[in-house]
């Protein structure tokens, strides 16, 4: 079950998330996918969302998501992520944050992979890797060597066969036959959590998979995999607890009152579905916009709560 929220809780008590992503460089500028992840957070109990946009996509996003609080990431004069600066900025925070989601809108090109290659290579924040972080890691065929983060990875068929093709693993993650060992491998491999998306999503951390049974076909529109990305921060930075010690002393998640990172990721895409299941009942299965997806969180993660 989804661990109870204390009655003395504060923002404290429920983490930090931070969200980053955002294009600011012509002819793409991609603002919407970041600020819906920061909401998501925020709508499943999150107590802070950072969004870690660039500095000329601050307001806009805020204006999107007013709830959220900003960390304006340094461009260059062509409105480009500077990696040095960012990766300095985000140094001076990072330890602030309970989880770092990447990914949503970010583009993939050289300064988004040193930068999302110099976050992997950190241990002390756990990760929620979506959309373009994986499609530059995709782009960089040495980088498990530096892969220490404890992370989720949270790929749609076409992102993971990108990823697979660089790692040299063989499944078809379009093949419902295969599916599950495609994220069991990938999981595996570098030693995270993989949810792979798609009809019947499989979630995977290696050793343990599952496939879940909600969401329909409404959600087979832009945002709701970035809506997914938030959830999942903000189920990692409110829940997520490290197993401690070792053996026969180890303290696991549950016994601490927390969840895994699988298990953080279970229950996210369990909502998600919920979320897009509980939609479609009231309006059918076409025309869900990814804000609609918020409004039905809240209640649905009561549900799962009380049962």
């Amino acid at each position: 079950m989804l661990p109870p929220r204390p009655e003395d809780g504060h923002k404290g008590t429920f983490g930090t998330a931070c969200i980053l992503g955002g294009v600011s460089s012509p002819p793409r500028i991609m603002l919407g996918g970041p600020a819906f992840s920061a909401l998501a957070a925020l709508r499943v109990g999150c107590g802070l969302a950072v969004l870690a946009v660039p500095e000329p996509l601050m307001n806009a996003a805020l204006t999107i998501a007013p709830s959220a609080t900003g960390l304006a990431l340094p461009v260059d004069k062509r409105n480009r992520l500077k990696p040095s600066e960012v990766a300095e900025l985000l140094d001076s925070y990072l330890r602030s944050f309970r989880c770092l989601a990447v990914g949503p809108g970010l583009g993939a090109e050289e300064p988004q992979q040193q930068i999302v290659v110099r976050l992997i290579a950190q241990d002390e924040v756990p990760l929620v890797l979506d959309a373009d972080a994986i499609n530059a890691l995709a782009a960089l065929s040495d980088f498990p060597r530096d892969f220490l983060a404890p992370a989720i990875l949270t790929p749609h068929p076409g992102e993971y066969e990108r990823l697979a093709q660089a790692l040299d693993l063989p499944h078809d993650p379009k093949d419902p036959a295969q599916r599950e060992a495609a994220a069991a491998a990938l999981a595996g491999r570098l030693g995270c959590v993989v949810v792979l998306k798609g009809q019947h999503t499989v979630i995977s951390d290696g050793i343990n998979t599952f496939v879940n049974q909600t969401g329909n076909v409404s959600l087979a529109t832009a945002g709701t995999g970035d809506v997914l990305t938030g959830i999942v921060a903000g189920f990692v930075a409110q829940f997520f607890r490290p197993n401690l010690g070792a053996g026969s002393r180890q303290i696991t998640a549950d016994q601490q009152g927390g969840l895994s990172l699988v298990d953080c990721a279970r229950f996210a895409v369990e909502l998600h579905g919920r979320a897009a299941d509980a939609w479609a009942e009231k309006h059918g299965r076409a025309g869900m916009l990814a804000t609609d997806l918020l409004e039905e969180l809240p209640v649905q993660m009561r549900t799962m709560q009380e049962q």
